[in-house]
């Protein structure tokens, strides 16, 4: 790929994106993450992790070449999610995504592989990320390599956080 590829600005194919329902009482509230009877068996997690993420940093830009990631943006911060097509096979090639979620709009969102992916916390306070990746992380065992491709330091990238 060509790091004088452009992007135009749109939605990428593929990539889900749905608001996380909130259940409201007295207590404080609930929100469902998955459940299995919602999603296609090929996307299903199998493990999970949290992370969190101070003010004003990012994660990313980097990609997977199988795995499909399973993100939960919940807060207690906000988040801009920065997403590329670079599927040569996808018919949103060379789109490019933003996504605005958090506290503020609590989000699952569905990142499958060839879609480079980067999110910034963009509020004041830490920020709490839940992922359910539908590969484990470095194979059973933790034998395999990691299936990354990571664009944070590669120079002239086209994978550029504002």
């Amino acid at each position: 790929m060509s790091n004088a590829m452009e992007f135009k600005k749109g939605k990428i194919h593929d990539v889900i994106v749905k608001p996380l329902g909130k259940y409201l009482d007295e207590r404080g509230w609930l929100a469902e993450l998955f459940r299995a009877d919602e999603l296609d068996a090929g996307i299903m997690p199998v493990m999970a992790y949290i992370s969190m993420t101070q003010p004003g940093v990012a994660r990313g830009p980097h990609e997977h070449v199988e795995q499909t990631d399973y993100f939960c943006f919940i807060g207690p911060s906000n988040f801009k999610v920065y997403l590329w097509d670079r599927r040569k096979d996808s018919p949103t090639y060379g789109v490019k995504q933003v996504v605005y979620t958090g506290v503020d709009l609590p989000m699952m969102m569905v990142v499958p592989p060839g879609v480079v992916h980067a999110y910034k916390n963009v509020g004041i306070d830490n920020g709490i990320v839940f992922n359910g990746p539908n590969k484990l992380y470095a194979g059973e065992g933790k034998k395999l390599p990691v299936d990354e491709i990571r664009h944070e330091e590669a120079v002239g990238s086209p994978f550029v956080l504002d």
